[in-house]
C-alpha cells in the first residue's frame, strides 16, 4: 500500500495543531476517555480509516481496555461489554458520522438516550470528538494513508 500523497495535516501543520486540540478538549470534560477512544474506534470503522482504527484500537489496549471490549466494538449492540451510557455514545457516534443514511441524521430516541447518560458539556464533549475524528478519518480515507505508518 502507498498513500496518495503525504497528509494534509503535515502539509498544513498549524491543521494538525487544531485537530489536535479539538480533540483535547472534546476529552477534557468528565465523560472517561475510554468512552471517547471507543467512539473514535467505531466512527472510524464506518468511515473506513485504517489510520484510526490501527490507531484507537492500539490506545485502548494500552488503557487496559479488554479485547472483547475492542474487538466488538464493531458489533456492540450483540455484545454484553459496554455500559448504557457507552452504549449511547456509540449510537450517537454512529448517527452523527452516518449523516445522510436517514431523513433524521440523528433521531430523536438516539439523541435522548445519550441525554439521559450525559449532561450537556457531556454531550458537547461527545460531538467535538465525533466531529473532529471523522475529520481525520475524511483526510486519512481520501489520501489513502497506510495504517501503521503513523
Amino acid at each position: 500500500m502507498q498513500a496518495r500523497m503525504t497528509n494534509p495535516v503535515q502539509v498544513f501543520p498549524d491543521a494538525l495543531t487544531a485537530l489536535i486540540a479539538l480533540g483535547r478538549t472534546a476529552e477534557s470534560g468528565t465523560v472517561p476517555v475510554t468512552t471517547h477512544k471507543l467512539v473514535h474506534l467505531r466512527a472510524s470503522q464506518i468511515n473506513g480509516c485504517g489510520v484510526c482504527v490501527d490507531m484507537h484500537a492500539r490506545e485502548l489496549r494500552q488503557a487496559g481496555e479488554s479485547d472483547e471490549r475492542i474487538f466488538s466494538v464493531a458489533a456492540w449492540r450483540e455484545t454484553p461489554y459496554y455500559t448504557d451510557a457507552e452504549r449511547a455514545a456509540l449510537a450517537l457516534a454512529e448517527a452523527a458520522t452516518r449523516l445522510a443514511d436517514r431523513p433524521d441524521p440523528v433521531p430523536d430516541q438516539v439523541w435522548d438516550d445519550a441525554a439521559d447518560h450525559y449532561d450537556e458539556k457531556e454531550l458537547a464533549g461527545l460531538l467535538l470528538s465525533i466531529a473532529a475524528i471523522n475529520a481525520f478519518n475524511r483526510i486519512n480515507a481520501a489520501t489513502r494513508q497506510v495504517a501503521g505508518a503513523w
